[in-house]
């Protein structure tokens, strides 16, 4: 199962370890170690499942006397090396050169103070000098180098003197993380654990010095901190995912796993933040103890609505009723960002790397809602969603495998238009209205088949409010039956009146919708009715050349959001208007929900 894709898997070792960090993660695991033989074993694993590089970690890895043995093992299957290390060791030249003989290429070093009283102070050991060494030994050797120093009470003053000790290499990676509370930094939380806007104030004081330093050429990088405390910085952001690894293997466990994001939460004050997909959010231990009160959710600018699968590699093919993936094993495969899609017999795996979103979203969009298409098109956008898309549906094997609930699923295209059966419902509304209408966000013109003949016969007065001058000028010449004004929702005067509004696939277009439907409330007349359609999210299955021609385009975001109707619903009903009707988005469906409002008295 070869990838074209390079990849890194994990492979903890062992956690002995000789240093003793207050927070260490490992710390009620400490006499917990690998066999020469099991890390041997998943290795070769690591190579089947078409990684390109096996990492080694612990513990410390470098302790074990079996590593140029590893190393020599990954080398002969195609692997390169790398090391998530304290990096004492590798003081010693000698181990660093065979090492690098060994296509070592990638390191990821723990240095949490620019001198010894810092740094040993938190690992509870003489090593800073080992430490230190280790660096300049490393540096300039081509690698791929980070030096990481996890972000406490004991140090978030002292990371200027860190800054200070990396200028003179400048291929190196600094990287300031917030202390997950796990282990014993969970058990010593009071002691440890700073808040978090002041661990963002520190680590943003310390890059910005450094660049100022070095006029802009060190590199800097940070993890565990809610990018909206980080405004000018959030690009720097940087995680197991943006190092390429893929899996990981824990000591004892039976095969890799992806991984994940599950010691993050996004609480409920990033909803609406446009930077809530590349963004971690909070610890949850951290959430638990201090709430999201300094969480600050940015609205704006626009997010995509669309992520896309892309093709990974061949995965076998059904013989006799039999899965491949099944039978390869399923838990390597993240559930949400792995698709399995069949073809005949022949099966392929697909991923999506996407940053735009976060992990629950992605997941709730494949798993929850069932959104995912396969792009039969060739256009740079999917413009014609009932003619370009095929919905995905779970193959029929999957339905009574024990794997299910693990699996990342395989999939088949289904032959239905679930776009025009579930627009259908939204046509009959429209052909029922009388009065005067007001359409917000009408800028692309949508119905006006069945819009024009009802206003042409006088049982409709037609008014569109869009906030774009240079669509209103184009469907006005478009639409000469219609009264189509430049506007937003949120400006409705206090004046105007209207039997019924429609907000057709604009509520995510909205920048402050609470504000906006506040506007239309006001300017609904009793016994009037409100309708709102929109879309959730969707995952387009594409191959390497689709996926690129789209990356590639004009398309703009246009999206603050992607709700569901749960939230819209909430709002209305806070506002006092009565429901009528309510389509949601699920397995099934297409991606569009839909609501109904009347005002009543």
């Amino acid at each position: 199962m070869s990838s074209p894709v390079d990849v890194k898997a994990l492979i903890k070792v062992g956690y002995r370890c000789n240093n003793h960090c207050t927070f260490c993660h490992t710390l009620e695991a400490r006499g917990v170690e690998a066999s020469t033989e099991e890390v041997l074993r998943n290795i070769d694993r690591a190579a089947r499942l078409g990684h390109t590089m096996v990492v080694f970690s612990g513990g410390e890895a470098t302790m074990r006397p079996e590593l140029l043995r590893w190393a020599a093992r990954a080398n002969a299957l195609g692997l390169d090396l790398g090391l998530v290390t304290n990096g004492r060791m590798l003081a010693y030249p000698r181990l660093v050169d065979a090492l690098l003989a060994r296509r070592l290429r990638y390191v990821y070093l723990s240095l949490h103070g620019g001198t010894p009283e810092v740094h040993d102070s938190m690992v509870r050991a003489a090593a800073f000098d080992q430490t230190f060494a280790a660096v300049k030994n490393l540096a300039g050797r081509g690698l791929d180098l980070t030096v990481n120093a996890v972000v406490t009470q004991q140090n978030q003053r002292h990371l200027r003197g860190l800054v200070d000790a990396m200028l003179p290499h400048p291929d190196v990676t600094l990287k300031l993380s917030m202390v997950e509370p796990k282990g014993g930094a969970d058990q010593l939380f009071g002691q440890i654990v700073p808040r978090v806007s002041d661990a963002a104030a520190s680590v943003r004081d310390a890059i910005e010095y450094g660049l100022a330093r070095s006029g802009g050429a060190a590199r800097y990088a940070h993890d565990g901190i809610p990018l909206c405390l980080l405004p000018g910085h959030e690009r720097l952001y940087d995680d197991l995912r943006t190092h390429r690894f893929a899996t990981m293997i824990e000591v004892g466990e039976r095969d890799f796993f992806p991984v994940d994001a599950r010691a993050h939460v996004q609480p409920e004050a990033c909803r609406p933040c446009a930077l809530r997909g590349p963004c971690p959010g909070l610890y949850r231990g951290y959430r638990d103890v201090h709430g999201d009160g300094e969480i600050r959710p940015l609205l704006g600018p626009p997010r995509s609505n669309s992520f896309h699968y892309v093709l990974e590699a061949h995965a076998g093919a059904v013989r006799d009723g039999r899965c491949p993936v099944r039978e390869d094993g399923v838990s390597p495969w993240d559930r949400a960002r792995h698709l399995f899609l069949r073809s005949g017999e022949e099966v392929d795996r697909y991923r999506t790397g996407s940053r735009d979103f976060a992990d629950v979203e992605i997941e709730t969009t494949k798993i929850g809602l069932g959104q995912i298409y396969l792009d039969m098109s060739a256009k740079v956008a999917v413009d014609d969603f009932a003619g370009d898309l095929a919905p995905l549906r779970r193959s029929a094997l999957c339905a009574a495998c024990p794997e299910d609930g693990a699996c990342a699923g395989m999939y088949e295209a289904a032959a239905v238009d679930v776009f025009g059966r579930d627009d259908r419902r939204v046509r009959e509304i429209l052909a029922d209205l009388t009065g005067d209408i007001l359409d917000v966000g009408c800028g692309e013109g949508r119905y006006g088949e069945i819009l024009e003949p009802i206003v042409r016969a006088g049982r409709m007065r037609y008014v569109g409010r869009e906030p774009s001058a240079e669509l209103v000028a184009s469907l006005g010449a478009r639409w000469p039956w219609a009264r189509v004004e430049v506007g937003e929702a949120e400006s409705i005067g206090a004046r105007e009146a209207f039997d019924h509004v429609l907000v057709l696939r604009s509520w995510n277009h909205l920048h402050d919708p609470e504000r906006a439907l506040a506007a239309i409330v006001r300017a609904l007349r009793p016994c009037g009715t409100l309708t709102v359609v929109d879309n959730v999210a969707f995952g387009l299955v594409r191959s390497r050349e689709q996926a690129a021609r789209a990356e590639g385009g004009a398309a703009r975001f246009e999206h603050y959001r992607n709700d569901d109707a749960t939230w819209p619903d909430d709002v209305a009903r806070r506002l006092g208007l009565a429901p009528l009707e309510r389509r949601d988005v699920g397995p099934g469906t297409s991606n569009q929900w839909l609501l109904r409002f009347r005002r009543d008295g």
